[in-house]
């Protein structure tokens, strides 16, 4: 242990200061949640609809005299019908099998939202070292500036200069290259060290020279290292030429109050990974625009760029602008942390759902700002803490899966969002036009608790429903799904009010009677919903999951025998049921060709 004493000047406190300013970026970071949008959006258009409704049928009913005894089981009856009870349970659920799907390919979810928002991201902000290439940096080449030093004097004087200890790949790389050559430079004492600076993009070391001084070795980026003297004029083609090869290149300078001077240039090689290519081509044919974002030279960036397929122009450093389509570059070179929150927020302004790639505290900003950001398998702990999806393994392939997975819950949510508008605007309306043709309510409090057990089983089984993922991000498009609903939910009402007039008038049912063929009936309609809009398509193009069908038998089974038993209800007749089951599947038939129109038109896919 070391004792001491030292006196020190503060200079900054608080957001001033370099960290302080990252700490006040995360807490104003936020994306905007297209989750919460959606889930108030479907309540909005709901309220506002079926509060209409409900004020026409109490109006109504105070204009027949109905009793107020019977208005107020009428009034629960309608609330209970208006509002969608397991719609927060739904998206919880399905987004919690979602993240239990993830963890298995190595994806974990800081927050249950974020799979939503993995379905809709149309721009991936991918960062380079790690993901796009191995993360396995080896010197490729030294090049000797000074005629008196030999190569592995360059990579002692680097080495001097690098973390003898610690997770960084650069100065691994490099210590472990200058042991294997060896030098006597190697064996100077160091007197002090300043770690890599992102900011400056150089690391020092002060030594001892041979003549006793002392002198300071500057290892880092070489534009960085020019700022303190100019180059010779065959340096600046040597790095061009080696970056040009998608080598990282380093430079090494001495410095000391008499002189200063460069000594040399480090090339890094880290190979693109073996399945960058391929899934580079998967997140293009999902309709994800691929961004890489490095701090490495533009150079360098763009030779990787060409091995993995990403074509497009490159950014230079210090290019970046605020302002434009950031999309038309395929590359952002010389990218500094805050530079990442800027362009967050560049594509955020053009209405773009942005992926943002990570592993560093000072990228925290851009991965709290942004829909989906991504704490890569390095990243550090306020990293993940800033992140919405953490990747415990390297590479793409973890960001495919979250994307692929995202949009399966989508469409399941979807599904179920749909069901729940049409079912909701076809039980109001019901209710009226079952007030009108018998002048009494046509369903109880009972009846309709009855009626959303069965129901909500039903659709949260789509939870785990099977569903085939969209071939193009997805969008929460309330205002349409509302639109498809209600042309949906008009058919329904058709056919609830026609099974309802055929018990009236042609089976002479009495009251009771018909609140429970009312009830059977649209028990039954709501199956046969599910079934046609679980897929865009048509409903036989994909086979429905284990629990939905589970939980279509068990609903028939308990509706059929409480009806059949006059069990809570009025008793009716097992054929009169048999007849409304069968009604049901020539009801699927009409609404499966009117939903493929509606669909269709609707640009519903």
């Amino acid at each position: 242990m070391r004792r001491g004493a030292a006196t020190g000047e503060v200079v900054a406190t608080g957001a001033h200061t370099f960290f302080g300013k990252t700490a006040e970026l995360v807490q104003v970071a936020r994306a905007p949640s297209g989750e919460q949008a959606a889930v108030l959006g479907v309540v909005r258009n709901l309220a506002i609809f079926n509060g209409f409704l409900v004020l026409l049928i109490v109006a109504y009913a105070r204009s027949i005299d109905m009793p107020m005894a019977h208005i107020i089981p009428l009034i629960v009856t309608a609330l209970l019908a208006s509002v969608p009870v397991a719609l927060p349970a739904t998206f919880t659920l399905a987004a919690a099998l979602s993240a239990q799907t993830l963890a298995k390919s190595g994806v974990l979810l800081t927050r249950l939202s974020a799979i939503f928002e993995a379905a809709t991201v149309d721009v991936l902000c991918s960062d380079k070292t790690g993901t796009l290439t191995c993360n396995s940096l080896s010197v490729a080449a030294v090049r000797t500036i000074r005629h008196e030093l030999a190569e592995a004097d360059v990579l002692a004087f680097a080495a001097l200069a690098s973390a003898d200890s610690g997770p960084d790949q650069v100065d691994a790389a490099i210590r472990s290259e200058a042991l294997v050559r060896g030098s006597p430079i190697a064996n100077r004492k160091v007197l002090r060290f300043t770690p890599f600076d992102p900011a400056s993009k150089t690391s020092e070391a002060v030594i001892a020279d041979d003549d006793g001084g002392l002198e300071t070795i500057i290892k880092g980026a070489p534009a960085a290292i020019a700022e303190g003297g100019p180059f010779a004029s065959e340096v600046s083609p040597m790095v061009e030429s080696l970056t040009r090869q998608g080598f990282r290149v380093l430079a090494v300078a001495r410095r000391s109050p008499s002189r200063s001077s460069l000594l040399g240039l480090i090339a890094l090689s880290d190979p693109p990974r073996a399945d960058s290519a391929e899934l580079l081509k998967k997140l293009t044919s999902l309709g994800v625009r691929v961004i890489m974002v490095t701090g490495d030279a533009a150079s360098t960036a763009a030779n990787v760029a060409r091995a993995i397929g990403l074509t497009g122009p490159v950014c230079s450093p210090g290019a970046m602008a605020d302002r434009g389509d950031p999309t038309e570059f395929a590359v952002y070179a010389g990218v500094f942390p805050e530079d990442k929150y800027r362009l967050v927020k560049a594509l955020q302004a053009l209405e773009h759902v942005v992926g943002m790639c990570g592993d560093g505290a000072n990228d925290a900003p851009a991965l709290r700002q942004a829909q989906m950001g991504i704490a890569v398998s390095t990243a550090t702990d306020v990293a993940k803490s800033a992140a919405s999806l953490v990747l415990t393994q390297p590479g793409l392939g973890g960001i495919v899966a979250a994307i692929e997975e995202g949009r399966r819950t989508f469409q399941r949510i979807l599904t179920y969002t749909l069901n729940a508008l049409v079912k909701k605007f076809e039980w109001v309306l019901f209710l009226g036009a079952g007030l009108l043709m018998t002048g009494h309510a046509i369903l109880t409090p009972m009846l309709m608790a009855l009626l959303l057990i069965t129901g909500d089983f039903l659709t949260m089984s789509l939870s785990a429903d099977h569903a085939t993922p969209s071939p193009t991000p997805e969008r929460w498009r309330i205002g349409t799904f509302t639109a498809a609903a209600a042309i949906l939910g008009l058919i329904g009402l058709t056919f609830a009010i026609g099974v309802l007039a055929i018990g009236k008038y042609v089976w002479a049912f009495n009251i009771a009677e018909l609140r429970t063929l009312a009830f059977i009936t649209l028990v039954f309609s709501a199956q046969a919903t599910v079934y046609v809009i679980r897929d865009r398509r048509h409903l036989w193009h994909s086979r429905p999951g284990f629990w939905l069908v589970i939980s279509t038998l068990s609903d028939l089974l308990i509706a059929g025998t409480l009806a059949c038993t006059g069990t809570l209800m009025a008793p009716i007749a097992a054929s009169k049921v048999a007849v409304v089951l069968s009604s049901t599947v020539l009801f699927a038939a009409l609404l499966e060709g009117v939903k493929t129109l509606s669909f269709r038109a609707l640009e519903i896919t």
